[in-house]
């Protein structure tokens, strides 16, 4: 069996909340509510362990002041989890769901920044330079993705893609801007998940971009630097491109009741193929059949 690290530094306490109409400026009156331990590679890990039981381990930062919460509801759905205590409160995020127009809202409440004080950044320091590389090389494929709060340093995500690919695992990377351009600078991810938008926005290329510009792109940059990169399009085919060869799957029409991490969904159907057989056409029907049963629940990150 396979073992996938799933690393999530912007965990999240997910409510989901069912109405059957939301109007603004009224009171709306919800018909179901969930709380669900969530964040993109948190998501990512659920995915896998109902793919394959015990083959993920999710590593996330908690705050201090609830993280026996997430812990219990992460463990009730089968996740094995590794975590750091870090200051305040693990942040929160709203999924609105509205069954008449078949939409979904999501308000993410940004949190508040760390404090970079001793004892926060010396404990920073032991996870890069001991915990994290004990956990990756228990591991055959890391997956690293979600947004970096604000407090960890601007080199943890180049460092992490280092320790990495230097222990010869498979490394996804599903994170943007300065992450992404830092850690390209010191490492080249095996995989780079990014949708058309951040694609563009990352190679200085004007968006809405044609279809077979964005093709020439996806296969010029993966052949420069020697990957896999994989462009999802929404309800769209999925374009991606290793080494220069390009592929595309594509999509999964269905009717959806939740598309909150339907990202992550993909992300954990295609590793897991992925490192399993090594195919990467197989590998992004796998990533698409996932996010397309995320799609069809009202858990964020699910296939179940």
């Amino acid at each position: 069996m396979k073992k996938f690290l799933c690393i999530c530094f912007s965990a999240t306490m997910q409510r989901t909340i069912t109405f059957d109409c939301v109007k603004l400026e009224n009171v709306n009156r919800s018909k179901k509510y969930r709380l669900d331990a969530s964040g993109k590679a948190l998501n990512s890990a659920r995915v896998l362990a109902q793919l394959e039981k015990n083959c993920a381990t999710a590593f996330v930062p908690l705050g201090q002041k609830d993280y026996k919460d997430f812990l219990e509801l992460a463990v009730e759905d089968g996740i094995k989890m590794q975590y750091i205590e870090i200051p305040g409160k693990t942040r929160e995020c709203w999924t609105l769901l509205d069954t008449s127009a078949g939409s979904t809202t999501e308000l993410v409440v940004g949190e508040a920044p760390i404090q970079r004080l001793p004892a926060f950044i010396k404990n920073e320091e032991k996870l890069i330079s001991s915990e994290l590389p004990k956990m990756i090389n228990e591991a055959d494929a890391v997956l690293l993705a979600g947004s970096r709060p604000g407090g960890w340093s601007e080199d943890i995500y180049p460092k992490i893609a280092k320790e990495a690919l230097s222990q010869g695992k498979i490394f996804l990377a599903d994170y943007i801007g300065d992450d992404l351009i830092n850690t390209l600078k010191v490492a080249i991810p095996t995989i780079i998940k990014i949708n058309n938008q951040e694609f563009c926005k990352t190679y200085n290329l004007e968006f809405p971009i044609e279809e077979n510009k964005l093709k020439e792109a996806i296969i010029s940059q993966s052949r420069q630097l020697g990957n896999i990169i994989i462009i999802t399009r929404g309800e769209k085919s999925t374009f991606a491109a290793n080494k220069g060869e390009f592929f595309e799957c594509p999509s999964e029409k269905v009717k959806a009741v939740n598309t909150t991490a339907c990202g992550d969904s993909f992300n954990s159907g295609f590793l897991y193929e992925y490192a399993n057989t090594g195919n990467i056409q197989s590998a992004l029907k796998k990533g698409t059949w996932c996010a397309a049963r995320n799609a069809e629940r009202e858990c964020p990150g699910s296939i179940i």
